[in-house]
C-alpha cells in the first residue's frame, strides 16, 4: 500500500494529498488513453538526493503524448521542475515519482477531442519492486499465456495507460500460479519483456536483449545497462531471443525503473545457470547501484540534484 504523503502536483499547483481528485467521468478512466512515467530518486553517497535520468523520462512522457496524439498544457521544463519539487514538498530523500497526462471529463464516447488534457505528478516511497530479497537472490518467472501487443495492434514504444491491461493480466496470472513475475512473448513467439520490465540474458559471456524494433518499451534502465556493459567490456547484442535461448541462458535479469536490476533464477521451473545471481548480472548490478546510490560519478549527466 502507498503511504499517504503531504502534497501532489495537479495542474500546476501543489494540493493536499486527499484533495487531488478527478471526476468519475474522466475520459482516461473509461477508455485508457493517457501517458505516464515512472522515475526514481536516490540518496547518494554524498548525502544528497538525485533524480535518475530525469530528462530521458520527461522526453519519453512527451514522446508518448505525441504517439497517442494528446497535447499537454504544460511544457517539458514545467513537468521536470514539478518532478523535482514534489520530492522537496514531501521531504523525501528517496522516492518513486509518477508524472501522468490524462484526458479529463467532458464528452463521453471513444472520440472526445475537446476534453481538457490534464497533468499531475505524484511521489511515494517504494522499496524493492519485486519483493524483499529480489535484487540479492533473484526471482522465479513464468512465460505468460498472454502475448505482448503486435506492433500493428498497439504502440509498443508508448508508455500509455490502457496498454498496461495486458501487463496486469500477465502479472496476475503469474502471481496466482505462484511465480514472482511474468515474461511475455510477442505474437511470433519471441521473448519480449516482463509485465513492466525489459529483459536481458547472458550466454557464454555475451549479453543479449531484444532490439528496439521488437514489441518492447524503450526502457531507460535498459539503455543504462547497455551503456554500462559496453564500458565494462562485456560483449553485447540486441537481437531477437527465443524461449529456448532463455531456458538455456547462463544468466537472466530484468531491468526497469521500478525493478532496477533484478536477477531471474528460474523460468518455467527451469533453473537458470546455477540458480543464483551470475557474475555478469552482479557486475552490472554493482555499477548501476554505485551510480544511483554510491559514489560512482562517471555519469553526472544522468543525475539531477534535488
Amino acid at each position: 500500500m502507498v503511504d499517504k504523503l503531504k502534497k501532489i502536483w495537479l495542474e500546476g499547483e501543489f494540493v493536499d494529498w486527499d484533495e487531488a481528485k478527478v471526476h468519475v467521468l474522466t475520459h482516461s478512466l473509461h477508455y485508457g488513453l493517457g501517458a505516464f512515467e515512472g522515475i526514481r530518486a536516490y540518496r547518494r553517497g554524498d548525502g544528497q538526493t538525485y533524480v535518475f535520468r530525469l530528462k530521458e523520462h520527461i522526453d519519453r512522457l512527451f514522446d508518448t503524448c505525441k504517439l497517442i496524439a494528446i497535447q499537454p498544457r504544460f511544457s517539458r521544463d514545467q513537468v521536470a521542475e514539478a518532478t523535482v519539487k514534489i520530492l522537496r514538498e514531501n521531504g523525501m530523500e528517496e522516492g518513486y515519482i509518477r508524472p501522468l497526462v490524462y484526458v479529463g471529463d467532458g464528452a463521453m464516447g471513444v472520440y472526445a477531442h475537446d476534453n481538457p488534457v490534464r497533468t499531475m505528478v505524484v511521489a511515494w516511497k517504494w522499496g524493492t519492486y519485486l519483493g524483499t530479497g529480489a535484487t540479492e537472490n533473484g526471482i522465479r518467472a513464468k512465460i505468460s499465456s498472454f502475448q505482448r501487443h503486435h506492433i500493428n495492434v498497439s504502440l509498443a514504444k508508448a508508455k500509455m495507460m490502457g496498454q498496461y491491461t495486458n501487463s496486469t493480466l500477465a502479472k496476475r496470472e503469474a502471481r496466482i500460479a505462484g511465480y514472482d513475475e511474468a515474461i511475455l512473448l510477442d505474437t511470433h513467439g519471441y521473448v519480449s519483456e516482463g509485465s513492466g520490465e525489459n529483459i536481458f540474458l547472458v550466454r557464454r559471456g555475451k549479453l543479449m536483449t531484444p532490439p528496439l524494433s521488437a514489441s518492447i518499451l524503450e526502457g531507460i534502465t535498459r539503455d543504462t545497462i547497455l551503456a554500462l556493459a559496453r564500458e565494462e567490456g562485456i560483449p553485447t547484442s540486441e537481437e531477437m531471443v527465443t524461449r529456448d535461448q532463455l531456458y538455456l541462458a547462463d544468466e537472466v535479469f530484468f531491468t526497469g525503473t521500478a525493478a532496477e536490476v533484478t536477477p531471474i533464477r528460474e523460468v518455467d521451473n527451469r533453473t537458470i545457470g546455477e540458480g543464483q545471481v551470475g557474475p555478469v548480472t552482479r557486475r552490472l548490478q554493482k555499477r548501476f547501484f554505485d551510480i544511483v546510490r554510491g559514489t560512482d560519478n562517471s555519469h553526472p549527466e544522468w543525475l539531477t540534484r534535488v
